[in-house]
């Protein structure tokens, strides 16, 4: 009897924590398989609906009895596409899921907290709950925050409403999460004090925001990139301008005033025809104080240790084939001078060359630039470590790509980390190889607080410009130096050329 029952205490302990309790009230996971808990929708904040439209994130309301956190929370308002359509949206958007392989809430597990892409207008954090990384050791948790003009339109009368600032609403949810974070995930066996923020393509410039705004210091302490940087010159958006592009949509909507707009269905200010241009974080002198260029120019940030990471084929999810015209028009956006140069190192003979060259280019300007200056300059700026990566697998599968691949397109990352190809080592056995390396470096990242190196792993030094530092995943894991030197250096002089001349206008 006594061996019995110290038995089933022993079998007790082991099940994964599957009822907790968070500030607003008890909880209840969905159990995923023997060894995870899967809390798939808490809310963090108050639904921003009525009067809370465009306004900061207010505490979530408290709860009676259990919540059972089955099913995730609907989409953000957006566009409708052929796999979310409009009855799965809501205003009510506010949640976050959880995935422990926590035993108890005193485990201090790791804490990895992901933010969703989608250009800040789209997508769901309920695309991976990220249980392949939390059965590696660590908390897993994905956040949603609003997108579109419900999370970025500013305006004067907005303004008014919060000592003077105004838009940057998805931006202060995401804050507001990792402040929760910081007060609950104890309660899931995570500790607050090794929380890793990372994201892919919005979601990573979302990182890099959060890296440079003082509102989220002490809420994270090691960020992971993929796909996004937010630092260029050339599409800073400030507060005066972004007032006047929302009086413009206002006037568009054909309404006279806030309240009239927050009358409106959430579906006329986001669905599909919604013309709102301005759908990008603000340099609102609040959220973000000034350029991040200029803020990490000066080592005025959150000096975290950062591991940046963009892919080989970003472009393939923009181009599948490209006409003459198409290519000259590409490039014309260039000044003169800039855009001789450009097509010198982005040549464009025959179709096929022109098509990987426009790839290239957007790879390059959005995706490799950004990654190469955040490195660079943190490296001279800051103190912390910076880990760069290339991930340049060529798969049969993909994500979003077009056509023919020559590497990794935009968001192919996604895949590797969620544990697509987890089961599928015999049909992918080079992918299989890749998404198992990069999970545990990630996770190894995550547990040490900015090391991603590890037993078994290739070893992986941090960044250092000109020496073979930047880790290939192509077909298992190598050492190289800055992939694509000399178009990222010919874009580098473009950005310092158009930072000099908002200098002069200025």
């Amino acid at each position: 009897m006594i061996v019995c029952g110290l038995l089933g205490m022993v079998a007790a302990e082991a099940q994964p924590l599957l009822k907790t309790h968070v500030e607003t009230g008890d909880v209840e996971a969905t159990p995923d398989g023997t060894d995870l808990a899967v809390y798939k929708a808490i809310p963090y904040a108050a639904p921003p609906v009525g009067d809370l439209r465009w306004k900061a994130p207010q505490p979530a309301l408290p709860w009676e009895g259990v919540l059972k956190a089955e099913d995730v929370a609907k989409w953000p308002p957006q566009p409708e596409k052929s796999y979310v359509k409009y009855d799965m949206m809501s205003e009510d958007c506010l949640y976050l899921s959880v995935a422990t392989p926590a035993k108890t809430v005193n485990d201090a597990l790791p804490v990895m907290v992901f933010i969703h892409g989608g250009g800040f207008a789209t997508e769901h954090y309920g695309g991976d709950l990220w249980q392949s990384l939390a059965r590696r050791g660590v908390v897993a948790v994905s956040i949603e925050y609003r997108t579109g003009s419900l999370g970025f339109m500013a305006h004067a009368d907005l303004a008014k409403e919060s000592d003077g600032h105004s838009g940057n609403y998805g931006i202060l949810d995401q804050i507001f999460a990792l402040q929760w974070v910081q007060r609950n995930i104890s309660n899931f066996g995570g500790d607050p004090a090794k929380v890793t923020i990372f994201g892919e393509s919005a979601g990573a410039m979302s990182c890099h925001i959060l890296c440079a705004s003082p509102l989220a210091k002490g809420l994270f302490r090691a960020c992971i990139s993929q796909s996004g940087g937010f630092i260029s010159p050339t599409n800073v958006v400030n507060q005066e301008m972004a007032q006047m592009i929302g009086q413009m949509f206002m006037s568009q909507l054909q309404k006279n005033s806030i309240a009239e707009m927050r009358q409106m269905d959430a579906k006329e200010l986001t669905g599909n025809g919604v013309n709102f241009p301005a759908c990008t974080p603000i340099v609102d002198g609040y959220v973000i104080p000034e350029s991040i260029y200029d803020l990490y120019e000066k080592g005025e940030y959150n000096d975290v240790p950062v591991l940046i990471m963009h892919n080989s084929d970003e472009g393939a999810v923009s181009f599948g084939s490209a006409s003459e015209e198409m290519y000259q028009q590409l490039f014309s956006q260039l000044p003169g001078q800039w855009s001789d140069s450009a097509k010198a190192v982005y040549p464009g003979l025959t179709d096929e060359e022109r098509m990987f060259s426009m790839r290239d280019f957007v790879r390059d300007v959005s995706f490799g630039w950004p990654s190469y200056a955040w490195a660079t300059f943190q490296k001279q700026t800051g103190k912390s470590a910076v880990y760069s990566a290339y991930l340049a697998q060529k798969s049969d599968t993909t994500v979003y790509a077009q056509g023919n691949r020559r590497g990794a397109a935009h968001a192919d990352d996604m895949m590797y980390l969620k544990g697509v190809f987890d089961d599928k080592a015999e049909k992918f056995p080079q992918e299989k190889k890749v998404s198992d390396l990069m999970q545990q470096y990630w996770v190894n990242f995550a547990k040490t607080g900015g090391d991603p190196n590890g037993e078994g792993l290739p070893y992986w030094p941090v960044f250092e410009e000109g020496k073979a530092t930047v880790m290939q995943f192509n077909n298992g894991a190598s050492l190289i130096t800055t992939p694509n030197q000399e178009s990222i250096k010919l874009i580098d002089k473009f950005m310092k050329y158009v930072r000099s001349l908002r200098a002069t206008s200025n």
